[in-house]
């Protein structure tokens, strides 16, 4: 009898670009672009994942101006980058893998004194986190963001990226424009949810304007983001439908959570308290570990977390592709994506222990992965990105003096 499985290792089309499978490795902060430029560190993490059998490998966070960024080290794309970002595109494409460019403006979770400025948002706005107060953006300010995502996708499109990813989640700027808790203007841009998801929209739309088709634009678009009173699925769902009709975006990457609290909601599963503790600086590791589980929320771990949410989004969508992400571990999984309708599987962590699980669950269908889902890579993103149970990267990694604010720093994807 023949075997009626969705193969999800065979080439697949999104947009302008064929990817050899569907599996995607998801966007996960690096840590290795000490001066906001792209290193060899930063070539060899994405080459593992690329020669580990993933169709295409996400560069996170690109910050679409210095003003965006969300911690130190992250690249801006601009002309500074260009050479780099070549190199580390050429790197993955002969590897056999295609290779995306996570652009993304921090908003509410970007921090002063790493900026230089006060951080924006929809409506002023006090980060519960940082208690860093955030003023409102003017609307001749909001035509600048627009512009720069479209810069910034125009140098993705000069070093030869395959794919930009627009971050339209975890209540960075575009994401927080979405919330009804965090957007209270009135004009606009503010009130209904269909003018909330202004921003998103013409910004989708200036990015496809201006990459002509050359190449895949992608969103990554919060379901919920956990806080009470905030983005809800029910309003999600609006969004995404708005997007698809106006056929600006080749995929959407379905997401939880915030950056801007409990950002355990977007991981699930063990709670780092302790080792966030010791990362911090002196004065503060009392009150980490006291009220540290409080604040970084606390949600139990299952295999494919999002998807009882996420399949909310199939029966809408026309004319874009749907990508699943959370708790995706091996290939029934993958397969159990597909038959739910969706295009594309992205995978964080489990790609992070093992680069190569994609090239072991082509080999051997039983494979799974070694993922232990204690989080603790969580904190290594304030030094560099790794899986703590892995030797070689591991002992390669010396904290920083300085850290991001926590816990926003630690849910920067």
């Amino acid at each position: 009898m023949a075997d009626l499985s969705p193969n999800p290792f065979a080439p697949a089309e999104l947009g302008p670009v064929r990817l050899r499978n569907r599996v995607i490795k998801a966007a996960t902060s690096e840590g290795r672009s000490p001066d906001g430029l792209v290193t060899d560190d930063l070539i060899d993490f994405h080459l593992r994942f690329a020669e580990g059998g993933v169709g295409m490998t996400t560069v996170a966070y690109c910050c679409v101006s210095p003003q965006g960024a969300s911690a130190p080290g992250q690249i801006v794309m601009d002309s500074r980058a260009l050479p780099g970002l070549k190199r580390l595109t050429a790197a993955v494409h002969g590897a056999g893998a295609a290779i995306s460019a996570q652009l993304g403006h921090a908003g509410v979770v970007a921090q002063k004194k790493l900026t230089g400025v006060t951080a924006v948002a929809p409506s002023r706005f006090v980060n519960p986190t940082s208690f860093a107060y955030c003023r409102e953006i003017r609307r001749d300010e909001i035509r600048v963001v627009i512009d720069q995502f479209a810069a910034a996708a125009q140098v993705a499109v000069d070093a030869g990226f395959d794919a930009v990813e627009l971050h339209f989640g975890h209540l960075y700027l575009p994401s927080s424009f979405l919330s009804p808790l965090i957007n209270r203007r009135k004009d606009d841009y503010g009130g209904t949810i269909d003018n909330r998801s202004r921003l998103v929209r013409e910004i989708a739309e200036r990015v496809r304007d201006v990459v002509q088709g050359h190449i895949a634009v992608i969103a990554k678009l919060d379901m919920d983001d956990g806080l009470p009173g905030s983005i809800w699925i029910d309003e999600a769902l609006r969004t995404a439908q708005l997007l698809d009709a106006d056929a600006t975006l080749d995929a959407i990457e379905l997401t939880q959570g915030s950056s801007v609290f409990k950002p355990m909601y977007l991981f699930r599963g063990d709670v780092p308290v302790r080792e966030f503790a010791r990362v911090m600086p002196r004065a503060m590791r009392p009150g980490v570990r006291m009220v540290g589980k409080w604040a970084m929320g606390d949600y139990p771990y299952q295999d494919l977390y999002m998807l009882s949410a996420a399949r909310q989004f199939v029966p809408v969508m026309r004319n874009t592709k749907l990508i699943l992400l959370g708790g995706i571990t091996n290939r029934q999984h993958l397969e159990t994506g597909m038959r739910e309708g969706f295009d594309f599987m992205a995978m964080g962590r489990a790609l992070l222990r093992e680069p190569d699980l994609v090239n072991r669950m082509v080999e051997d269908a039983e494979v799974r992965s070694r993922c232990t889902h204690c989080n603790k890579c969580m904190v290594t993103v304030f030094a560099r990105t790794h899986c703590v149970l892995d030797p070689d990267q591991r002992y390669r990694t010396a904290m920083p003096v300085d850290v991001p604010s926590w816990p926003a720093g630690a849910a920067a994807r």
